[in-house]
C-alpha cells in the first residue's frame, strides 16, 4: 500500500478519535481506513493504536509516529499546492527574435504592460534585421 495513504488514514483517526469519522473525512469506507492503518502496523512492526469498543487513542509510539507523519502530510500538500500555484501564473525566460523596425514600433511599446501583467516573465528581446533559427538559437518566438 501506499505510504502516504497509510499516513493520512493513521493521522486522520487520531484527528477524529475514531475510524468511522475518518472514514467520514476521507471519502472511503471504514473497513479500507482499518485495512490502510493495519497494513501500516504490519509494516512497521508496532501497534500504533489502542483499540476499544469504545474508544480509539494512539499508543505512545503512536503519538510520536502521528507528530512526524502529520509533518510529513502537510509537507506533502505544500509541495502540491507549490507546483499547483507555479502552473497557475506564467513564469520563466522568454526570447523573442524579432526585425528592429517591428520591435521598436509595436512591441517595445507593449512590453511594459506584459511585463507588469506578468511579473514572474523575465523578456529577453533581440532586435535585428536578419533570418533567424528559432529553435537551434534558442528563441521562443
Amino acid at each position: 500500500m501506499d505510504r502516504l495513504t497509510e499516513m493520512e488514514a493513521f493521522a486522520t483517526v487520531v484527528d477524529q478519535g475514531g475510524f468511522t469519522d475518518a472514514a467520514k473525512k476521507m471519502g472511503i469506507s471504514k473497513s479500507a481506513v482499518s485495512k490502510h492503518v493495519s497494513s501500516l502496523e504490519a509494516r512497521l512492526g508496532a501497534r500504533l493504536l489502542n483499540r476499544t469498543t469504545r474508544r480509539v487513542s494512539p499508543t505512545e509510539i503512536g503519538l510520536a509516529y502521528y507528530d512526524r507523519a502529520r509533518r510529513v502530510l502537510n509537507d506533502a500538500g505544500e509541495a502540491d499546492a507549490l507546483v499547483t500555484s507555479m502552473q497557475s501564473a506564467p513564469s520563466g525566460l522568454l526570447r523573442i527574435s524579432v526585425a528592429t523596425d517591428f520591435g521598436v514600433n509595436h512591441l517595445s511599446p507593449v512590453l511594459g504592460e506584459f511585463l507588469q501583467e506578468f511579473p514572474e516573465i523575465n523578456v529577453n528581446m533581440v532586435l535585428n534585421n536578419r533570418y533567424v533559427e528559432l529553435i537551434s538559437e534558442g528563441f521562443d518566438m
